[in-house]
């Protein structure tokens, strides 16, 4: 990334490029955003007050403004150089503020400024939990959320129960990736060379690795290795029931993610 004394300018550029790296894998990643939002419109009204949780550099924030003016959002993580970003981008917007946070903490929700939210949202994040973390977690959103309020998770779900559907619709995203790719898509490493080459980001970035692991490095074993982690829509639903969530069901899916809904 060449990087720019015109800061705002540089910040917009590591957002787009963050969106164009994150839709080489997930192509219909606006497609979620759209009914994400959809849903927070219908259930939390026209000034939703907004947790943007694992918000990374403030995607769904700027998704959700651009939308609903009216909305105000709290930022939560704990990589250092997304957040640099998402702070950056949003440094003149006062609907928005940032909380530095670890969400398997079970303080987390002290560090942030409002005791209960309209909507809490999250996109592609939450399957690097394991499970028991995951459903503590869920758990602790249940008294973030307003009576009435709504979480909405978008993230890799899959349905085994069609080996062929699922194996074809792999091999064809496969193929379109490689072919991507050969064309000069940028993918996780490529982009996080790019935030540690910035001497802006440079700090934040290795920050970043001591705390969460260096993306550039491909894991020992190939990133096969997976401890125990949730990967159905029903296993989401049935643990967002058990935690308090009166309502839970998928409103979006695709061959491997699915957009899941739970209201307070």
């Amino acid at each position: 990334m060449t990087t720019t004394t015109d800061r705002p300018a540089a910040w917009q550029q590591w957002q787009d490029s963050w969106d164009r790296q994150q839709e080489w894998y997930m192509p219909d990643r606006e497609e979620r955003f759209r009914v994400m939002l959809d849903l927070v419109e219908a259930l939390a009204g026209p000034a939703p007050a907004v947790l943007d949780l694992a918000c990374g550099t403030g995607t769904i924030t700027d998704r959700l403004l651009r939308r609903i003016p009216g909305a105000r959002s709290t930022g939560v993580d704990l990589d250092p150089a997304l957040l640099a970003i998402a702070t950056g981008t949003f440094a003149t917007d006062d609907r928005v503020e940032f909380v530095t946070a670890d969400l398997t903490d079970p303080d987390w929700t002290r560090a942030l400024p409002r005791r209960t939210y309209d909507a809490v949202l999250t996109a592609t994040a939450l399957h690097w939990l394991d499970t028991e973390p995951l459903r503590a977690l869920y758990h602790r959103l249940s008294g973030v959320l307003r009576e009435g309020g709504v979480f909405l998770n978008a993230d890799h779900m899959a349905d085994a129960s069609a080996p062929r559907i699922n194996a074809a619709a792999r091999a064809h995203t496969e193929a379109r990736m490689a072919r991507e790719r050969a064309e000069g898509a940028q993918d996780w490493a490529a982009w996080w060379s790019a935030v540690a080459d910035d001497p802006v980001l440079a700090e934040p970035a290795r920050r970043r690795f001591g705390l969460l692991g260096d993306p550039r490095t491909p894991a020992p074993d190939g990133g096969t290795a997976r401890r125990a982690r949730p990967t159905t829509v029903e296993w989401h639903t049935a643990t967002l029931r058990e935690a308090g969530f009166a309502e839970a069901r998928a409103v979006w899916c695709s061959p491997s993610d699915a957009l899941v809904a739970a209201v307070r």
